[in-house]
């Protein structure tokens, strides 16, 4: 079945493959409204609703900047790990591009600590207080323990407070970050194959999230947004 194009918008999604979904068996029963066809086993992506849906999540993220609100991005699969955290980096907002830190949200006061441990530590090592203070063997523990903050913490080390959105690439392969920010009540802007639940996302975005050239295109119109919406 060829795919429907209506207008430029549709277009260059198509043309960054946005419309390729999985094989019937893997797709969540969500998704069944989401389907244009299929073609040799793999079910193509109805991209006009694509493209409605990105235009919904763009004026979202512009609102979200003009109101002061933190956007969390959160993609840890490899292809499109250094996607999110340079598209969270363009706009100075969180990010987590590794494995999701359990309780990141459900249990956010004790990463707080963890956030400020790490902070503490790296101004007192800047000053030159850890080497008035410490022996060469503390100070090598002490870099350990930087090291390994700096590792788990990603880039939530600059989180002052649990973040107002979330701007998940695959809500089914960062199925842990979904369940928190669910339970908590706080919103996802989902970039979501046809295998994720289109009720993980208040605002999803269905296309092929293990494309880097669908995600990079769609993330850098989500940041274009935001980016207006502060400037605004």
């Amino acid at each position: 079945m060829s795919q429907t194009t209506t207008g430029s918008g549709v277009e260059r999604l198509f043309a960054a493959g946005a419309h390729f979904a999985h094989v019937k068996s893997r797709r969540h029963p969500s998704m069944k409204t989401y389907i244009a066809g299929s073609k040799s086993r793999v079910e193509i992506i109805d991209l006009a609703k694509t493209d409605a849906q990105l235009t919904a999540a763009k004026a979202a993220m512009e609102t979200l900047a003009k109101d002061g609100k933190t956007v969390l991005f959160v993609g840890g699969k490899k292809e499109i790990a250094e996607l999110v955290k340079q598209a969270a980096e363009r706009i100075g907002a969180p990010y987590v591009s590794t494995r999701w830190l359990g309780g990141t949200i459900s249990n956010f006061p004790e990463i707080k600590k963890r956030i400020d441990r790490r902070a503490t530590l790296v101004e007192q090592r800047a000053s030159g207080e850890l080497a008035k203070r410490y022996t060469k063997l503390e100070r090598l523990r002490l870099d350990r323990e930087i090291d390994r903050l700096t590792e788990r913490l990603d880039g939530i080390t600059g989180l002052a407070k649990r973040p107002d959105v979330m701007l998940i690439v695959d809500t089914k392969h960062e199925a842990h970050a979904a369940k928190e920010a669910r339970e908590a009540g706080i919103p996802v802007i989902g970039i979501i194959n046809s295998d994720c639940n289109v009720a993980d996302a208040a605002y999803p975005i269905v296309a092929n999230d293990a494309s880097r050239a669908t995600v990079s295109l769609i993330l850098d119109e989500l940041t274009a947004s935001y980016a207006k919406g502060r400037a605004a």
